[in-house]
């Protein structure tokens, strides 16, 4: 090869390897024009505050309340309906009550905007208000994508939020990131891009939270497809759920709560018939399952089990039709309820 031909090619692959670099500029660019522009739209459409909390005792039954409590971000706030009775904190705990026939006493921690690094005070405040919580429900991981936290960082948060709770005696149920790839305000190429981050995230939720004692409910499916589908399943806002996807939500959180609290038949009857064939795994092949898969819980393999053993139990448990949001009534006091 003389010295032109090498010239030449030389030429050529640095054009070459300029395009592929304009290329990948451009797209990112776009990508992050697309960020700001979707971000500025939900913004715009979101309510400033959400539904009232909904705290109180649900069920006109006897006996000591549950004790309960829901952190999380907006999605666990409910924005995006009016109504307390719509929001999916007031709609799983008072299916709870109907299961257990007892009355559930209910507190609200979530807040707007909240991201994993928020937990910490979230539980803090879940402790302090009720110090025999029986079962905690957590539903976080959105504004970590949309913030561009990393996975890592998120996780140790809710890692460390996990094992606080499990360490006082109290049952957690974590409703991992949903897919913010059918956000409809977003465009692709960052549709794609937000899927992907969202799945990935909740995989590493799935693991962190199995290893840390508790148990996972994939949203992403859930919030996912059928939300694509359904403009219905959204709020004005094209980002929150609406009742009718917050209904839906919750429809698969309640089993694995109720499994929390020894509410749920682990065999036998007809309402606990899987979908698809119940298996023990690692748990990061279960996390990766769960990610793409509608409503599917991730829990220890054996209850007896070290919480680091690496072996998750992958199970679809069949959702139950949630009670009507006019029947979701407080009733009284926690104090006035333990001394029925």
């Amino acid at each position: 090869m003389n010295g032109g031909t090498v010239r030449r090619a030389a030429l050529g692959t640095a054009i070459a390897v300029g395009s592929v670099g304009a290329v990948a500029g451009g797209l990112m660019s776009l990508i992050m024009t697309q960020s700001r522009s979707a971000r500025r739209v939900v913004e715009l459409r979101s309510p400033i505050l959400g539904p009232p909390t909904g705290d109180g005792v649900y069920g006109d039954f006897p006996g000591r309340p549950i004790n309960v409590a829901l952190l999380g971000d907006s999605s666990a706030v409910g924005v995006g309906v009016d109504s307390t009775n719509e929001t999916p904190g007031v709609l799983i705990v008072s299916a709870l009550s109907e299961l257990a026939a007892r009355p559930v006493n209910f507190t609200r921690l979530a807040w707007i905007g909240a991201e994993s690094r928020g937990l910490d005070i979230q539980v803090s405040l879940a402790l302090d208000e009720t110090p025999d919580l029986d079962l905690a429900i957590i539903m976080i991981g959105a504004n970590d994508v949309t913030s561009r936290t990393r996975p890592s960082v998120s996780v140790r948060f809710l890692s460390q939020a996990v094992t606080r709770l499990r360490e006082t005696g109290c049952e957690v149920v974590v409703a991992t990131c949903p897919d913010l790839g059918t956000i409809r305000p977003v465009r692709q190429p960052l549709r794609f891009i937000a899927r992907r981050w969202s799945r990935q995230l909740a995989a590493l939720q799935t693991v962190a939270v199995v290893k840390a004692g508790g148990r996972t409910v994939s949203l992403g499916a859930i919030l996912g497809p059928t939300f694509d589908r359904e403009p219905s399943m959204f709020s004005a806002d094209e980002f929150h759920p609406s009742a009718e996807g917050y209904a839906a939500a919750a429809a698969v959180l309640l089993p694995t709560s109720a499994a929390a609290l020894g509410l749920w038949p682990e065999a036998g009857e007809r309402r606990d018939r899987a979908f698809g064939k119940e298996r023990v795994t690692s748990v990061e092949h279960a996390a990766h399952r769960a990610a793409v898969r509608a409503g599917t819980e991730v829990s220890q393999a054996d209850a007896d089990a070290p919480v680091s053993s690496g072996w998750a139990r992958l199970r679809r448990r069949r959702p139950l039709a949630m009670v009507e949001a006019e029947d979701c009534i407080k009733t009284d006091s926690p104090e006035e309820a333990s001394h029925r």
